[in-house]
């Protein structure tokens, strides 16, 4: 699964990964494309690389979500 993260941090400093299919996958200049990963837990740790505070969008990667 392709998964991509948002450049842009949510009110709380957190930057949001989010599958390729998901309803809420932000605007093409908005994303980063993280890579093709089997987890959302591997997406995540991909993202940190770039944004320390990163976890999975609630509605596609609820398993990597954090409030």
């Amino acid at each position: 699964m392709r998964f991509y993260v948002n450049k842009n941090a949510q009110a709380n400093g957190d930057h949001e990964v989010h599958r390729a299919t998901c309803s809420r996958l932000p605007e093409a200049e908005n994303r980063q494309y993280l890579g093709d990963y089997a987890t959302s837990q591997e997406a995540v740790r991909e993202a940190k690389k770039y944004y320390g505070r990163s976890n999975g969008c609630y509605y596609c990667c609820p398993e990597t979500h954090t409030s």
